[in-house]
C-alpha cells in the first residue's frame, strides 16, 4: 500500500527523513517498513506541496496517553528518499477538486489533506498512488 505525509520539510534534498509522532488518518496508522510514501511539504509550514517520494525504513507507534478516551493514533517513521518531484502539486492545484464523490485522485488528495488542513499521514488508493507517480 502507498501512503502520503503532509508535514514540515525543511530540506527536500535530504536523503533520509525522520518524522516523529505524526497524526494518522484515513488508514495512515497501517504504514509499515517497506511502504512507499509520497512527501508533501506542508503549506501550513511554508512548504510547496509534493516534493519527493521514498520508502519507509522504520516505524514506531506512539503509545497512547492514559486517561484520554479519544486519541488520534500517531506514528514515527523514517523514510529514505528515492526521487524528487518534477512538477508542482499542492493546495493551489488541488483546491478546484472538491466534488467529494467524483472518484478522482486529485479529489482524494484534496479531501484527505486540505479539508482538515492539519499535518498527517494518510493511506492512498492505488489510483491515487499511480497518479502521484506521474509527478516523478
Amino acid at each position: 500500500m502507498a501512503f502520503a505525509i503532509k508535514v514540515e520539510i525543511r530540506d527536500p534534498q535530504s536523503e533520509t527523513f525522520a518524522f516523529t509522532a505524526q497524526k494518522t488518518m484515513y488508514g495512515g496508522k497501517h504504514i509499515a517498513e517497506g511502504d512507499k510514501v509520497f512527501m508533501f511539504a506542508s503549506e501550513n509550514d511554508g512548504g510547496q506541496g509534493l516534493v519527493a517520494h521514498g520508502v519507509v525504513t522504520a516505524t514506531e507507534a506512539t503509545p497512547r496517553l492514559p486517561g484520554i478516551a479519544r486519541q488520534t493514533p500517531r506514528v514515527s517513521i523514517t523514510v529514505r528518499r528515492t526521487a524528487l518531484a518534477k512538477r508542482p502539486l499542492g493546495r493551489r492545484e488541488l483546491k478546484p477538486f472538491n466534488a467529494w464523490n467524483d472518484g478522482r485522485p486529485e479529489t482524494e488528495l484534496n479531501f484527505k489533506f486540505y479539508r482538515q488542513a492539519t499535518n498527517k499521514i494518510v493511506g492512498l488508493s492505488d489510483e491515487t498512488a499511480a497518479f502521484l507517480g506521474e509527478f516523478f
